[in-house]
């Protein structure tokens, strides 16, 4: 699956409508070398590119997180509406304007599968589906597979989308009460629910296939690291990331706690619920030496209680980026940098960017801005996002700019604030007069 457009509009602090673009422009870069390695070219795909990697910036409260959340939405929508009547409470309009606070958001992605090109979407707020459709291009022209105002189904491809025409005719178009087809869950989740959505059950699969990475230290992606070790292959990734990513970690395993191996250094409520609950650790292990410096063993150490923030979210991330080579799913990360080495972000990014991938993107908020070079990303790589004085954020990208040079300092022109979205923080040198009057108080 490859993404070329995800465009959503009126959600948390954006108004008006936004699309991040993944299509490859039709630019010249300063070194040939990145307009290869750095786009996806598919015969196949009627001329378009894509981009493997985009990099999104923009000051603190800018909205670039909410960028992940309206994506974020959008699967989590397409995935649960049927079995979850509340999932479209995740929905939040823009509240600072009296256009937009009663009004549905939008969500629409344009993906391409195969060679074929799906642009799907719907309209919605916290308690209905507004809207809702389904274009596939096959060839030359898109063609609508349906059309959904309400919960009215106002056009319907009986050939190419069979699927959805047999549950039209058999409700009739006009039951309301039903399970199958209710005011707050999609027509295309509710088809794939049945089990004779076949392309519909296949779309959901692979939207919800995107890998979507919008938080740190949480709970389920180390828990999930830690069951990807069961396959050899991941977990042979995963040692090699860390390993290359200069951690001093040999291996990684895991281990049943008992009464004889639960470490000594643990307090005794801990040790307790330990033993009561017979869980599971996992164990690092690292080189030991003599006073030659002569290896003599691997010395086996609690992992999340030994190894940095920096290790621990490098050991999260590995089996998403893994699956995301490998599988050729996108992969979305909110803060990719934090608790990164510059260094280590620029060279999970080049596995991207490798002549070798031609089927993974990643999508990443980022602040490091060592990365806005013109011999490692493209103009149209660069995306950036700034909120006005109404509140609203907007979204835009480095190649909109006109007379952008290719031998330009993205980063140093980026800084001195030529591109926009940076904080505005003149007034810091007041606190020192605050601090002297607080002193002579």
């Amino acid at each position: 699956m490859i993404i070329q457009e995800f465009s959503f509009g009126n959600f948390r602090s954006f108004k008006e409508l936004q699309t991040l673009n993944m299509s490859a422009a039709k630019i010249k870069s300063k070194y040939n070398r990145i307009d290869e390695t750095n786009v996806i070219a598919i015969k196949e795909c009627k001329g378009v590119s894509f981009l493997k990697t985009k990099a999104i910036y923009g000051a603190n409260s800018s909205g670039k997180s909410n960028i992940i959340k309206a994506l974020v939405t959008f699967i989590r929508i397409i995935k649960n509406s049927v079995k979850d009547e509340g999932v479209l409470e995740f929905i939040e309009s823009f509240q600072f304007s009296t256009e937009t606070e009663n009004e549905p958001s939008f969500f629409q992605l344009i993906f391409w599968i195969d060679n074929v090109r799906y642009r799907y979407g719907f309209e919605a707020d916290a308690k209905r589906i507004h809207s809702e459709w389904l274009f596939a291009r096959l060839k030359e022209r898109e063609q609508s597979y349906f059309i959904r105002e309400n919960q009215k189904i106002i056009k319907i491809d009986k050939t190419n989308f069979s699927e959805g025409n047999k549950v039209v005719s058999l409700f009739d178009n006009k039951s309301t009460d039903n399970e199958i087809f209710r005011n707050n869950s999609l027509f295309l989740s509710s088809i794939s629910s049945l089990g004779i959505g076949t392309l519909s059950k296949f779309l959901v699969k692979k939207i919800s296939s995107i890998i979507v990475i919008n938080g740190l230290g949480h709970q389920g992606l180390y828990r999930y690291a830690g069951d990807s070790l069961k396959r050899e292959d991941v977990k042979e990734f995963i040692l090699n990331l860390l390993k290359y990513g200069d951690t001093g970690i040999q291996d990684v395993r895991t281990i049943e706690l008992n009464s004889e191996n639960i470490p000594t250094d643990l307090d005794d409520d801990v040790q307790k619920k330990i033993k009561d609950n017979k869980l599971r650790m996992l164990i690092s292990a690292r080189q030991k030496f003599d006073k030659e410096l002569n290896f003599k063993e691997n010395v086996p150490l609690p992992f999340r209680m030994i190894e940095s923030e920096g290790t621990l979210k490098l050991f999260e991330l590995s089996p998403f980026v893994y699956e995301a080579i490998n599988e050729g799913r996108p992969l979305i990360i909110d803060e990719f940098d934090a608790r990164f080495h510059p260094l280590l972000t620029k060279k999970i990014i080049e596995l991207f960017q490798s002549k070798n991938n031609n089927t993974s993107q990643l999508l990443f908020i980022t602040h490091d801005t060592n990365l806005l070079s013109a011999d490692f990303l493209r103009r149209d790589q660069i995306e950036f996002v700034e909120k006005d004085k109404y509140g609203a954020s907007h979204l835009y990208s480095l190649v909109q700019f006109k007379g952008i040079r290719n031998n330009a300092s993205f980063e140093k022109d980026y800084i001195q604030g030529k591109y926009g979205a940076i904080p505005f923080l003149g007034g810091f040198n007041k606190l020192f007069n605050f601090n002297s009057n607080a002193q002579k108080d």
